[in-house]
C-alpha cells in the first residue's frame, strides 16, 4: 500500500519539521505502509491550485494508492485529482472562517473518508457525510520518558525557590491567551517562574514537563492539543480552559483541571496544585485512550484498507 501524506508547506518546507504528520507517517510505516510526503506550497486559492500538477506528478511517480490530506484546504486540493481515493483529517483550522469552512465541508463530500481529531470540529463544519471517525493525533511516548522531577529541574536550570509553571505556547500567540494567564498569576500570594514554551527542542520540552510544577494553557480555541497529551504523558499537573476535547482528556486525572475563562478560578486551581505538590497520573489516561502513535496508526491503517477494499 503506497500512501501520500499531504500537508501545508507554508510553515515548514520539510515534512520532517511537521512533527505530528511525520510521527504519524513513521508509525504507519512501521505497520508496513509505504509512506510518501507532499508539502503544498503557496497561499490562497491560486497558491493551492498551483500545487495540483505537482501533486498529480507525485501520485504518478510513486504509484500512490491513496492520498491522506491533513487539514481541509489540503483535502480540497487532494480531491481535485480523481485518480486515487482521498482520506482527509480535519484539525480545527477549518472552522475559523466561513470561507475555509465552506471549502473544507465541500471537500469532505468528495473524499472517501474523513477523520476529525475532535468531535467539535465535525460539529462546526457544514453538513458533512456520515463516513467519518473521531481520531485524535497520537503522541510518541518513546520521546516522552518519565524523568525524575529533581533531575529534570537540574537539567533545565529551573527555579528551586519559587514554583515553575510552563505556559503552553508563545506569549505573543493571541489564541494561547497570555493576558488571562498573567491576570490569574497576579492573584496568587506568591511569585512564580512562568516559562514561555518557545524555542525548546523536543527533549527539552519533555524535561520541562517533567520538572515544572504545572502546565498552564488558558487557550481560546484548539483542535485536540498535542501539548496537553504530552503534559499528561509526563504526569505534569495541568490547568487548562475547557475548550475542544480538553475536558475529556483531563477527566478523571488527578491534579488536572479544565476551567472557565475566569482568572480567579484558574488561580485557585494553580494554588491548589502547588500547595499539594503532587504529580498527576496522566500517563495512564493517555494509554487508556489509546493516544500513543502505534495505536492511532493502526486505526488509520484500517481505514485505508477499508477505503481501498471498497474501491
Amino acid at each position: 500500500m503506497n500512501v501520500l501524506l499531504v500537508h501545508s508547506g507554508n510553515a515548514v518546507r520539510d515534512s520532517r519539521d511537521y512533527t505530528f504528520v511525520r510521527e504519524q507517517g513513521e508509525a504507519l510505516r512501521s505497520l508496513g505502509v509505504n509512506v510518501f510526503y507532499y508539502a503544498v506550497q503557496g497561499k490562497g486559492t491560486k497558491g493551492y491550485l498551483s500545487s495540483l500538477s505537482g501533486l498529480k506528478e507525485a501520485i504518478k511517480d510513486n504509484h500512490i494508492d491513496l492520498v491522506h490530506a491533513h487539514y481541509g484546504l489540503c483535502g480540497a486540493l487532494a480531491v481535485m485529482q480523481r485518480s486515487v481515493p482521498v482520506v482527509i483529517t480535519f484539525h480545527n483550522g477549518e472552522t475559523l472562517s466561513s470561507k475555509v469552512k465552506l471549502i473544507s465541508s465541500t471537500a469532505a463530500w468528495f473524499s472517501k473518508y474523513n477523520i476529525f481529531v475532535a468531535q467539535h470540529i465535525h460539529d462546526k463544519l457544514f453538513k458533512v457525510p456520515k463516513r467519518y471517525s473521531i481520531i485524535p493525533c497520537g503522541i510518541d511516548l518513546e520521546q516522552l520518558p518519565l524523568v525524575d522531577k529533581e533531575q529534570a529541574v537540574k537539567a533545565m536550570g529551573l527555579q528551586t525557590v519559587v514554583p515553575n509553571i510552563l505556559f503552553g505556547g508563545s506569549f505573543s500567540n493571541g489564541r494561547k491567551n497570555y493576558p488571562l494567564a498573567k491576570e490569574a498569576l497576579s492573584l496568587l500570594p506568591y511569585e512564580v517562574n512562568l516559562i514561555e514554551m518557545k524555542g525548546f527542542s523536543r527533549k527539552e520540552v519533555n524535561l520541562l514537563l517533567c520538572g515544572c510544577d504545572l502546565f498552564l494553557l488558558p487557550t481560546k480555541s484548539e483542535g485536540s492539543p498535542q501539548v496537553v497529551k504530552e503534559a499528561l504523558a509526563c504526569n505534569c499537573p495541568i490547568v487548562a480552559t475547557a475548550v475542544a476535547d480538553i475536558p475529556e482528556l483531563l477527566s478523571g486525572v488527578s491534579q488536572c483541571y479544565a476551567t472557565g475563562f475566569d482568572a480567579h478560578e484558574i488561580a485557585g486551581r494553580i494554588d491548589s496544585i502547588i500547595k499539594d505538590g503532587k504529580r498527576s497520573d496522566g500517563r495512564l489516561k493517555v494509554e487508556s485512550l489509546g493516544l500513543d502513535n502505534p495505536q492511532v496508526a493502526l486505526r488509520i491503517k484500517n481505514i485505508y484498507e477499508s477505503v481501498l477494499a471498497k474501491r
